[in-house]
C-alpha cells in the first residue's frame, strides 16, 4: 500500500465533505395540519444530486481505511443509478477506474451522469443480476467490488460524525416539536434506516421510524416474517433507488417500527403531486417517502397525537424527465397514476 497515495486520497474527500454544507431541512406549511408539522430534507442538493452521495463518500472511506483500494485499482459497484453516480463521482476525484453493473432499464440520465464523471456503465437485463455480474467482474485482478448492499450499514459511522441522524436532530433543534415523532424513509440498501435507526437508540431519542417498500421488493414480507432471511424474487423493484429482490445484509429490521407498502403508482403520483403544488421536482422514490407520510398523518390524525414529521427528498427530478416524468412512458409499463393523485389532492383538501 502506497501510504502517501492513501492520506491524499482520504485528505481528498475530507476536503470535499468540508467545502459542502449540509443539505438544507424545508418545512413545509399546511395551515390544516395545526398539530403535526412536516419537514423535507433535501438531500438532492449535495454534489452528485442524490441522497446516496453520503453513503459512497462513507464506502470509499471505508474502503480506503481497510487497505481494499490502492491508486491502481478498479472500482466495480451494482446500482440502479444513484449510488453509481455519486461512486463514479469519488472514483474520479481519486483517479480511480470505475465500472457501474446496472440493469438496461436505468434512465438514461443516469447512465449519462455516471458516463461525464468518466465511469464506465456495464448493462445486464435484469436487475436480480447486477450483484452476480459485479461479483465476477471483481475477479479481475486489481478490482474491488464497493458492494453497497453489504457495506452500507457498516461504513457509516452511526453514532455520529455528521450522519445523516445527527444533521436531522442538529437542524431540527430549535423547532417546535423538536425531537421527531416520526422519520418516514425507504430501504434500498438498509443503510439509511440502519443509520438512523441506531442513532435514535444511541441518543435514547422518542423517535419512531417507518419504512416504506415499494412493489416487487421483499424487504415489507421479511420485516413480517412472511419470508426468510434468504429469500430472493425473480422480479425486480421499477422504483429506482430503493426495493430489492432479496434480503440485504445492511437492512436491520430489529431497529424499525413500521413497514408501509406502496403501490408503484402510488408513489409515482406523489412525485407529481409534490412537483405540481410543492415546486418540488423529485424523484419516484421521494414519492413512496411522501405515500408513507400521508399514511402516518392519518395514523396520527386519529389517535389524536402532535408532533412532527421528517422524510427525505432523495434525489433530482431531472434524471426522470423521459421515464416517470413523461405520461407516454408511464402509459407504455402501465403505471396510472390519475386515481391516485386524485386520492392525494382530496387527502389534502378535506384536511380539518
Amino acid at each position: 500500500m502506497n501510504n502517501s497515495w492513501l492520506k491524499e486520497a482520504v485528505k481528498k474527500i475530507e476536503a470535499d465533505f468540508n467545502r459542502s454544507s449540509d443539505t438544507h431541512l424545508f418545512k413545509i406549511s399546511i395551515p390544516q395540519l395545526k398539530n403535526i408539522d412536516l419537514y423535507f430534507k433535501d438531500e438532492s442538493a449535495h454534489p452528485t444530486g442524490s441522497l446516496k452521495h453520503r453513503l459512497a463518500r462513507s464506502l470509499f472511506l471505508y474502503a480506503l481505511c481497510n487497505g481494499y483500494l490502492n491508486e491502481k485499482t478498479t472500482v466495480i459497484e451494482s446500482s440502479s443509478g444513484s449510488t453509481a453516480v455519486s461512486e463514479a463521482y469519488f472514483a474520479k476525484m481519486l483517479g480511480l477506474k470505475f465500472i457501474a453493473v446496472m440493469p438496461e432499464n436505468t434512465s438514461k440520465e443516469k447512465i449519462a451522469k455516471i458516463e461525464f464523471y468518466g465511469g464506465y456503465c456495464h448493462l445486464v437485463k435484469n436487475s436480480t443480476e447486477v450483484s452476480n455480474e459485479a461479483i465476477k467482474l471483481a475477479k479481475n485482478k486489481n478490482s474491488y467490488f464497493m458492494n453497497q448492499f453489504l457495506y452500507a450499514e457498516k461504513a457509516t459511522d452511526w453514532r455520529g460524525n455528521n450522519n445523516i441522524a445527527e444533521a436531522i436532530f442538529a437542524q431540527m433543534k430549535n423547532e417546535r416539536f423538536s425531537i421527531p415523532k416520526w422519520i418516514v424513509i425507504g430501504a434500498g440498501t438498509g443503510g439509511t434506516s440502519a443509520t438512523i435507526g441506531r442513532y435514535i437508540r444511541y441518543k435514547s431519542l422518542d423517535t419512531q421510524v417507518c419504512v416504506v417498500d415499494p412493489e416487487h421488493s421483499v424487504f415489507y414480507d421479511f420485516y413480517h416474517n412472511k419470508v426468510p432471511a434468504d429469500f430472493e424474487t425473480n422480479f425486480s423493484s421499477k422504483i429506482e433507488g430503493i426495493g430489492r429482490p432479496r434480503v440485504e445484509k445492511s437492512f436491520i429490521k430489529e431497529i424499525i417500527d413500521q413497514m408501509l407498502k406502496i403501490p408503484d403508482s402510488a408513489s409515482i403520483a406523489a412525485m407529481h403531486y409534490l412537483a405540481d403544488f410543492l415546486d418540488y421536482k423529485r424523484g419516484p422514490s421521494t414519492g413512496t417517502n411522501f405515500c408513507g407520510v400521508i399514511e402516518i398523518i392519518k395514523q396520527m390524525q386519529k389517535k389524536k397525537e402532535e408532533g412532527s414529521i421528517v422524510t427525505l427528498l432523495c434525489d433530482s427530478g431531472e434524471r426522470y424527465t423521459n421515464t416517470y416524468y413523461n405520461f407516454n412512458w408511464l402509459e407504455k409499463n402501465n403505471f396510472f397514476i390519475k386515481d391516485y393523485y386524485n386520492n392525494i389532492d382530496n387527502f389534502f383538501k378535506k384536511l380539518k
